[in-house]
């Protein structure tokens, strides 16, 4: 159980105010950290896919995903750490963790503490920050929630919306 309660951050949670599809990100990241995300999905036994546009693949080495040709397919990796939350992992390099989860499979606080779990443990094996913020932050300048490396948990990074 996460330490935040849904009735105070739901507002973080509303499609209409923070899109459908937040942008969660891990910073200073490298092939090795990649690699060590591709580890944990497995060691985890999350449910997993992996694909270069509409071909589904076994999983690469994190380097040769990040490798690939400008001209390539786009590859994605697509976890669920339960049947019905989809995290969406993004390729865009080798030196930010970048994915997406649907705000409609987060509603509740039994699935506020699914998404903090998934969070933490990524956090955790990375030992780097794991913050969410709003859809299309692309400046990354307004997170609202996120792994705390020091404080070993999710924290709230602003003041709770009101939705």
């Amino acid at each position: 159980m996460s330490e935040l309660v849904w009735d105070e951050v739901k507002g973080f949670f509303d499609p209409d105010l923070m899109g459908t599809l937040p942008d969660v990100w891990v910073t200073d990241t490298s092939f090795e950290d990649w690699q060590m995300l591709f580890d944990l999905v497995e060691a985890h036994g999350w449910r997993s896919e992996y694909r270069e546009g509409d071909v589904v693949m076994p999983l690469p080495r994190a380097e040769q995903v990040l490798s690939l040709p400008v001209d390539a397919e786009s590859p994605t990796l697509r976890v669920w750490p339960v049947p019905d939350v989809l995290a969406i992992f993004w390729f865009l390099s080798d030196d930010a963790i970048e994915f997406d989860v649907d705000l409609r499979e987060l509603q509740g606080q039994e699935r506020l503490d699914i998404l903090c779990e998934f969070i933490t443990t990524i956090g955790r094996r990375l030992r780097k920050p794991v913050v969410m913020s709003p859809e299309g932050d692309w400046d990354r300048n307004s997170p609202v929630l996120g792994f705390d490396v020091e404080a070993d948990r999710v924290v709230l990074l602003a003041q709770p919306w009101v939705g």
